[in-house]
């Protein structure tokens, strides 16, 4: 059975692969990310190679083998699902239960994760809107786009929450922003690298573009009052 360090180092070689689109980890952006100094993570690097769950080059990267692959989407099923429990069953606050999956998802027995799936209606999402792997492993990816590709006056739906720093979720549960939620997009400035949405209700929201870059959204089509040109 894999330690709770090796689980979180193959879950975190994972999402920095989903976010880098296949290409190897760097080993800086790996330390970075799980808050280790460069040399321990090359040590323990080197241990997961040598246990066939990366593969690793010298001033390359590191990449998950099928097996690391396989073990990274078991520990992300299980923090996903918990993390929902938390939201859903005992009423914790989004912005609070990525730190207690954190912890939960290393304790955590099969028979009881799969109580907690069946008791949520075998969800697909978290409630950031990441994808729950099933019990085979496999991912349904839906087609998103960051809401800085959306169209002028589109009408989107939030689909996902790339950031899940407390803060930041604190911030878009403020402004109405949260996954399943339609907004339409009122206006891109490029130059002030801000966006200007109207929420449920007619209120606004603006956003920077840094922070609209971490929400992935649906396109659902213009808005009922936009005209063509």
């Amino acid at each position: 059975m894999a330690t709770s360090t090796v689980e979180n180092y193959i879950k975190q070689i994972y999402l920095e692969e989903q976010r880098g689109e296949g290409d190897p980890v760097p080993m800086g952006k790996l330390a970075a990310a799980l808050k280790v100094f460069p040399g321990t993570a090359t040590t323990m690097i080197k241990s997961l190679h040598e246990a066939n769950l990366v593969n690793y080059e010298a001033r390359v990267g590191v990449r998950l083998t099928e097996s690391g692959r396989k073990l990274a989407l078991h520990v992300l099923r299980r923090h996903r699902v918990i993390e929902l429990f938390l939201v859903k069953v005992l009423d914790m606050n989004w912005s609070e239960v990525h730190e207690e999956a954190e912890n939960m998802e290393h304790v955590i027995s099969d028979e009881v994760l799969a109580h907690m799936e069946r008791h949520l209606g075998y969800p697909r999402v978290d409630p950031h809107g990441d994808p729950i792997p099933n019990p085979k492993g496999e991912v349904d990816e839906r087609d998103l786009i960051k809401l800085t590709q959306s169209s002028p006056n589109a009408r989107v739906r939030i689909g996902r929450v790339r950031d899940q720093e407390a803060d930041f979720l604190r911030f878009l549960e403020k402004n109405g922003l949260e996954p399943g939620v339609t907004v339409t997009v009122v206006e891109m400035d490029p130059v002030g690298q801000t966006l200007s949405l109207e929420v449920a209700g007619g209120s606004r929201a603006n956003l920077s573009l840094t922070v609209a870059e971490k929400i992935e959204v649906e396109e659902l089509g213009p808005a009922e009052n936009a005209t063509s040109g």
